[in-house]
């Protein structure tokens, strides 16, 4: 007879990677990122080049609109993975299903199947 507590394994905790100001996982360090290359461009421009400072923050706000684009159309509430499936999608169109566009309207129409 054994007189100690059962101890189960469970995932719960392995289900979320945390969120950093509303961004899951590790897409913080992506916006990090994009922030530290706004100010790199920015002290580049005004300063080295000595552009206005009205371009300087035009040209210095891409990297960081890029990082947000990127984090809120590709990975934000996305499955893991979504990038690089439409990445492959656009690179080498569909995998193992039928082109849709190279159908024809019946499938008995074998003129416009040769087309």
């Amino acid at each position: 007879m054994k007189d100690g507590l059962r101890f189960t394994e469970t995932n719960s905790a392995d289900d979320s990677k945390g969120r950093t100001w509303g961004l899951e996982g590790d897409l913080f360090w992506f916006m990090a990122g994009g922030a530290f290359a706004f100010v790199m461009v920015l002290l580049v421009c005004f300063s080295a080049l000595k552009m206005s400072l009205f371009t300087s923050l035009i040209l210095a706000v891409v990297p960081l609109a890029l990082c947000a684009i990127y984090i809120f159309v590709f990975r934000q509430g996305k499955p893991a993975g979504y990038d690089m499936d439409c990445l492959d999608y656009w690179l080498n169109g569909s995998g193992f299903s039928p082109e849709f566009q190279r159908q024809p309207k019946h499938p008995l129409n074998y003129e416009a199947a040769k087309n």
